[in-house]
């Protein structure tokens, strides 16, 4: 099929900022895109070629977007994937699959996924409502403490929660959940895994995770990862054990945690391009958002060596700051060697919304990550 200046037509459910950096790819080789978001101030709105505004989750908006496109994939995962079934029953080429999807959508049939597969998680218990955990704690079911995850429709940090005390549990929503163990770890590490419909599979250097601490979000992404070769080879045979479990299509961002006894354990996965893989823009030779596009029409694969060590920092709203954005020394940051900042385009700032992320390279990992710290301490996202 010919993919470029052509009929062909891809369909992108989702028009966020993971979109906006897929269509600078779509762009590069002029590959038609039709887009769909609920927001009329999606950032994809000015650079694809469709633009349609409606609900992600609803049946009718989703199926009737998707039959006239040739294939069909996602930028976020909170679709309605039962309109993506039928569509692959009618012969739209979806990827991910939606079997895939599906296990993935859910927190809970994730870990069970990891569970039935021999895949290392950390242990867990299930519940239909979070008011249930309460006699779970009382019957000796699960201790404290633990973290509470919603089953569906967390993101950036939402839906997760550490609970120490069982007041804590008093404000979460009352949801279908998961209560995980807590892990003593070293590092959050993450690897990128790129899978075709032919089941190729190629990954991406093991990368290093710092979070927030209150909004449990990712701060930095350090790539290569500062750990030893064996940990290395032990997350990326890890990743490539969930890939070929799942049969997904596109990529796969697996997170994972580094115990203290060097153990490597899933803690979930997004089938996607993801936050952890921003750096590979500037730093690698075949950035995620392109090696997407090349796994889903079924391309060959680019190379994902790094060039250059590469840092990423986020640019999230600043807390006590509602409304109209305004960047608060991005002039400083610019003066800076091997910075590059990628704002995403959302108008309004809100407390620790991903508006933007900087990426920092350099031959030099130890410098990289002092300029990273300048950046983080420089740049404020506020509002007017």
């Amino acid at each position: 099929m010919n993919f470029f200046s052509s009929d062909f037509k891809l369909g992108i459910l989702g028009g966020g900022q993971l979109g906006k950096m897929l269509l600078y790819e779509t762009r590069k080789w002029d590959i038609h895109t039709k887009v769909l978001d609920a927001s009329a101030e999606a950032p994809c709105r000015i650079a694809c070629n469709e633009f349609v505004l409606g609900s992600l989750l609803d049946f009718d908006t989703v199926y009737n977007f998707g039959k006239d496109v040739d294939v069909l994939t996602i930028e976020i995962e909170n679709v309605n994937v039962d309109a993506l079934e039928k569509l692959e029953q009618e012969g739209v080429t979806v990827y991910p699959p939606t079997k895939a999807l599906r296990t993935i959508q859910n927190k809970a049939t994730q870990k069970l996924f990891y569970t039935d597969h021999g895949i290392p998680t950390a242990p867990f218990s299930r519940f239909a409502y979070t008011t249930e955990i309460k006699d779970s704690l009382a019957n000796g079911g699960i201790k404290l403490p633990f973290v509470w995850k919603s089953a569906q429709f967390g993101y950036d940090g939402q839906g997760v929660k550490v609970v120490r005390h069982e007041a804590d549990l008093d404000d979460l929503p009352n949801v279908e959940c998961i209560a995980e163990e807590m892990v003593d770890f070293k590092n959050e590490l993450a690897v990128i895994v790129a899978r075709s419909a032919r089941g190729k599979v190629v990954t991406y250097p093991v990368v290093e995770m710092e979070f927030h601490p209150e909004a449990n979000q990712v701060e930095y992404v350090i790539c290569p990862a500062r750990i030893d070769e064996a940990i290395a080879k032990k997350a990326n045979e890890v990743a490539l054990q969930v890939s070929e479990n799942m049969e997904h299509v596109g990529l796969l961002a697996v997170e994972l945690f580094q115990t203290q006894d060097d153990e490597i354990l899933v803690n979930e996965v997004a089938p996607r391009p993801h936050n952890s893989g921003h750096y590979s823009i500037e730093a690698s030779y075949t950035n995620q958002f392109e090696q997407h596009i090349r796994a889903i029409l079924g391309l060959p694969f680019g190379k994902t060596d790094s060039k250059v060590a590469g840092i990423m920092v986020n640019l999230v709203g600043a807390e006590g700051h509602t409304g109209d954005v305004i960047y608060e020394n991005m002039e400083s940051i610019l003066e800076m060697k091997g910075v590059t900042p990628h704002i995403y385009g959302k108008k309004q700032t809100r407390p620790f919304r991903k508006m933007g992320h900087v990426t920092i390279v350099d031959e030099n990992m130890a410098r990289a990550r002092e300029v990273a710290q300048k950046v983080k301490e420089t740049i404020q996202v506020k509002s007017k």
